[in-house]
């Protein structure tokens, strides 16, 4: 085990909106690297990387597949990452297995709503990054209008190192800006020829060769006086510039091409190694830091086959016939086959089965895997993912992942009576695979609910329920999470006491009910003076009030954004408990919450659609129909983008509705923003839709 194997892996996310050509740029990749012998297709369902049964139908990525191939002196780990944002936690745990990125912008279509929040993703996790214009094959579009729009509305500072030879269908190949020469491919071969620049060409590929000069001079003082003095920079000089711009996130190369012409496409396989980091490059960006599982004391880790073993697990897959695989990206040391090993965020040991290298579904056994590699570790009983494998007796615990909430729920119920345990064991696999799905059992309702991303991502995980556990469900439309808070103070004492021989019960507080800033959640004070509550009942009474907020004093809703401060109260020196201080305390703050103007609340979405310009009066029209309100309209990539604030309530069915006011044309995206007040005529008929509705399952 060599340092100098460390030094030749990269790791790489391709990232991109759906539609940009993603999945076929992986494929070619593949084929141009030897990988495959032939291209898959998209259309075909025959591609490396999207061969679930759901993506081959939808033509769509769902979730992240790893692609293991050897390109010259390289090891890649490719992967390949979802572009819906309804299944945007996939790519969030992908981009924390990998140390670079490669974004691809498809020429014909821009940049897409979701791919501005993958960005913000990949720039979070300081990612050094590449970007790749797709679709130069097709008919009117630009690479230079593409480059434009990237750096106008991703932020980022473009610097092209190949620039096309032809345009739209007349694509020929790429001219290499660091080398210049023209490089040209065929669909049917993965092989490339090199040629001299077209004469034709002459003067765009030097003004464009000047620009790269320039800009790679800026980030180094040694060349930039070299430049200025010599007018020019050998390759080796260029390409020593360029990468360290990358890693130093001051530029993004941009490479273009045809994905299913393979224009374009070996020179990208070059820029991997030599412009994207190691993982020794990327841990001097982002050191392999975290803490002690069990003293929260500092702890590091450096990315070597020598230091201790560390690894953190980004996706988890429940195969019918392998069983559970559990892929992880290793930060440091060695880790062997049917080895034991701890788990720092379960702090549990786990005894691992085979190792295995991922090129799709196929999963290739080796003996051991050293830090930078991707594998897949067989059988792992306790592991799920975002978790720290690591040396038990060296522990590290890495940072856990911060994913987005659900934002869409839907009540689900068997078509068989004999299927509940069926589905409920099935929606729990389903979670451990994608750890952006939630399940409960309402417990009022006996409903089992499972929440989502959106329509999409439910959709999808309902189709996998049916052909990996053989069940039909029905579903019911999405239960809103309304939330209930107060508009003014209140004081309101809650006394309970009871007597039935022997010791009795007594509990006494007097509680104020303040408001707080949208957002601000719950805060408790403990203002009583002089005993007239015994400090040990005072957590009693915070339970109570937690307790009592579970359901709202309107339709039982839970309360949000209060302040509870006990400032008064009396107790019984015999009587007294802390059961009967929870008890006086939830009764308390249901008298508190009466006085204090409770008002309804409910989930407000940000919403962004994309249009065409001849439907967006029809798509303003109806986002105001349901109570939106529209912030601005904007050119984005041949299409207009309309950015709105809307009612969670007003979109549960908007994805059909879309559909028929585009043709079909439209898409949009949606966040949670925040909660605001519901208006009050149409509050009060959602309070007593959920009265009636609480009143007929008492009956």
């Amino acid at each position: 085990m060599k340092e100098s194997r460390v030094e030749s892996v990269r790791n790489v996310a391709v990232v991109s909106n759906t539609g940009a050509g993603k999945t076929s740029l992986t494929e070619a990749l593949l084929f141009v690297a030897g990988a495959i012998p032939t291209m898959g297709s998209v259309a075909n369902g025959t591609t490396a990387s999207d061969f679930e049964p759901e993506e081959i139908h939808r033509r769509i990525s769902v979730s992240t597949s790893v692609l293991h191939f050897e390109w010259k002196d390289t090891t890649v780990n490719l992967l390949d990452t979802p572009g819906a944002l309804s299944f945007l936690g996939e790519t969030q745990t992908a981009l924390r297995a990998v140390d670079g990125v490669v974004l691809v912008i498809g020429a014909a279509t821009g940049v897409r709503t979701e791919l501005r929040r993958l960005w913000q993703s990949v720039r979070e996790l300081r990612l050094p990054c590449l970007l790749f214009v797709n679709e130069l094959d097709k008919e009117g579009t630009s690479f230079h209008a593409i480059i434009e729009e990237s750096e106008r509305t991703l932020g980022l500072t473009a610097l092209p190192i190949t620039v096309p030879i032809g345009a739209g269908p007349g694509l020929e190949g790429v001219v290499d800006l660091l080398h210049g020469t023209a490089i040209r491919s065929r669909s049917d071969s993965p092989k490339v020829q090199t040629g001299s620049v077209p004469a034709d060409l002459a003067g765009d590929v030097a003004e464009a060769r000047k620009k790269l000069l320039e800009g790679v001079a800026e980030v180094d003082d040694r060349l930039l006086e070299k430049y200025l003095s010599e007018g020019d920079l050998d390759a080796g000089e260029l390409l020593q510039g360029l990468r360290h711009g990358v890693l130093a996130g001051k530029f993004v190369p941009v490479l273009g091409g045809s994905a299913v012409r393979t224009v374009g496409v070996a020179p990208l396989l070059d820029a991997l190694g030599f412009l994207l980091p190691s993982p020794i490059d990327s841990a001097t960006v982002r050191p392999l830091e975290g803490t002690h599982p069990y003293t929260g004391e500092p702890v590091v880790r450096q990315p070597s086959p020598s230091d201790r073993f560390s690894a953190f697990v980004f996706k988890t897959l429940i195969d019918p016939f392998l069983g559970r695989m559990t892929y992880a990206r290793i930060l440091s040391g060695t880790l062997t086959a049917d080895s034991g090993f701890f788990n720092a965020t379960k702090k549990v040991k786990e005894k691992g089965g085979h190792l295995f290298t991922i090129l799709g579904k196929k999963y290739i056994p080796v003996p051991s895997a050293v830090a930078g590699d991707i594998v897949a570790i067989g059988k792992l009983k306790d592991t799920q993912t975002g978790d720290t494998l690591c040396d038990e007796h060296d522990p590290i615990l890495y940072p856990e992942l911060q994913l987005a909430r659900p934002v869409m729920s839907f009540a689900v119920e068997p078509k068989s009576k004999a299927d509940v345990e069926k589905v409920s064991l099935g929606l729990h696999k389903l979670i451990e695979e994608d750890p952006t799905l939630e399940f409960t059992r309402n417990a009022e309702t006996k409903e089992m609910v499972l929440s989502g991303m959106g329509q999409l991502h439910i959709d999808v995980t309902f189709e996998k329920l049916r052909r990996k556990y053989g069940v039909e469900v029905t579903i019911h439309t999405p239960k809103v999470p309304y939330r209930e808070t107060i508009k003014t103070v209140a004081q309101a004492q809650g006394k309970y006491k009871k007597q039935t021989g022997g010791h009795g019960q007594y509990g006494d507080c007097w509680l104020q009910l303040t408001p707080l800033p949208r957002g601000k959640g719950f805060e408790f004070e403990n203002k009583i003076v002089g005993g007239a509550i015994p400090r040990n009942f005072i957590p009693a009474v915070e339970k109570g009030v937690v307790e009592a907020m579970h359901e709202g004093v309107l339709a039982g809703f839970p309360v949000v954004d209060v302040r509870v401060t006990v400032y008064d109260g009396s107790y019984h020196v015999v009587d007294s408990s802390e059961l009967a201080f929870k008890i006086a305390a939830s009764m308390g703050f249901k008298k508190a919450m009466e006085a204090a103007h409770p008002v309804l609340l409910e989930p407000m979405m940000s919403v962004e659609v994309n249009a065409p310009e001849d439907y967006v009066g029809a798509v303003i029209g109806d986002l105001n129909s349901r109570r939106g309100r529209i912030l601005n309209v904007t050119a984005s990539g041949g299409m207009q983008s309309i950015k709105a604030v809307v009612p969670l309530a007003e979109m549960l069915k908007y994805d059909p509705a879309l559909n028929s006011i585009t043709a079909g044309r439209g898409t949009y995206t949606m966040e949670f923003l925040n909660y605001e007040e519901v208006p009050r005529e149409l509050a009060a008929r959602i309070i007593d839709e959920h009265k009636a509705m609480k009143h007929a399952v008492a009956q």
